[in-house]
């Protein structure tokens, strides 16, 4: 495995995180044995980013990855662990009570990084108020580190213009090939203000991992089904770069889940992706994707062929 620093902060972290929001019942991994092994094989591998949200599951997850960690007897400087706060928690009664059981369900004393899962939108609490209330946790010692995740621009610098002493350390939104739209601010944000771009869905849940095609779909009450990315229309424009990545991946002796990776961590040195896992055997191939490198000339096929996809969303 291959390491980098987390933001501006002196925490190492692995070059691909293992992303745990499958561990509900809307992505179908509730058993607990079968969790704790893609845990254990991350750990095992070297991955010691391990993200998760206290709406995942319903603290499902927070609840299955700290139990594995403890009885696998993973040290606990050892992982960072990052979890997620929801907007409507974002008020300062609510976010002690929230953090207190999320601490309570990972089994721990602090959360390396607390990530603001999305602004309040609808509940309208003031940004200055929770931020004061979010330094508290720092300096009270249950949080170390702050994030953001699906904020805008704009909103983030007054998140950042609100805290007295610390600053965000990282931006986590949606980003892969068949959806690029961070890349024309939320990414060169990061890039120069010194924060880990952390991509979720980095295979476009499944998508680009060459498992399905037009006549083999997930059905529509699949949790996958109702992604636009896999409506007919959208997935068409697919087919190209998937023989592509299937080409490529082919040539370097890998899987274009690998290939999708590591042209990931080539687009910038900021970039942290954590795609999920089912099985051990994922977390190994996910693993595989680093330790090799794309050519120049293999990374820009994918690319050109990436930027002419335009992923439509109105598909109802």
């Amino acid at each position: 495995m291959e390491y980098t620093i987390l933001g501006w902060t002196d925490l190492k972290v692995s070059r691909i995180g293992l992303g745990t929001w499958q561990y509900s019942e809307a992505w179908g991994l509730t058993d607990y044995e079968k969790a704790k092994q893609v845990i254990a094989k991350a750990v095992e591998l070297g991955i010691n980013f391990f993200d998760t949200a206290m709406v995942y599951g319903r603290g499902l997850s927070e609840e299955f990855l700290g139990k594995a960690l403890r009885e696998l007897g993973v040290k606990r400087d050892d992982v960072v662990i990052a979890t997620k706060i929801p907007g409507e928690f974002l008020n300062p009664h609510d976010i002690f009570k929230s953090v207190d059981k999320s601490l309570k369900r990972l089994g721990i004393d602090s959360i390396d990084l607390l990530q603001l899962h999305w602004p309040p939108c609808w509940h309208n609490y003031p940004t200055s108020a929770y931020a004061k209330t979010l330094e508290r946790l720092i300096l009270l010692g249950k949080v170390k580190h702050l994030g953001v995740s699906n904020y805008p621009v704009v909103l983030i610098e007054e998140l950042r213009s609100s805290f007295s002493f610390t600053d965000v350390v990282s931006m986590q939104y949606r980003f892969n090939l068949a959806e690029r739209w961070a890349e024309e601010e939320l990414i060169p944000y990061a890039e120069a203000n010194d924060l880990t771009f952390i991509p979720w869905s980095p295979l476009a849940k499944g998508a680009l991992t060459g498992k399905y095609s037009l006549g083999a779909l997930p059905e529509f009450k699949d949790v996958r089904g109702g992604e636009a990315v896999f409506h007919p229309e959208n997935f068409a424009k697919l087919e190209k770069l998937l023989n592509t990545l299937r080409d490529v991946a082919a040539k370097y002796g890998k899987t274009p889940t690998q290939v999708v990776l590591n042209w990931m961590l080539k687009y910038s040195p900021v970039m942290l992706p954590i795609p999920g896992a089912k099985t051990p055997e994922q977390v190994e191939e996910l693993a595989g994707a680093i330790g090799w490198e794309l050519s120049y000339e293999d990374w820009r096929r994918i690319d050109e062929e990436s930027r002419s996809i335009k992923t439509s969303y109105a598909t109802w």
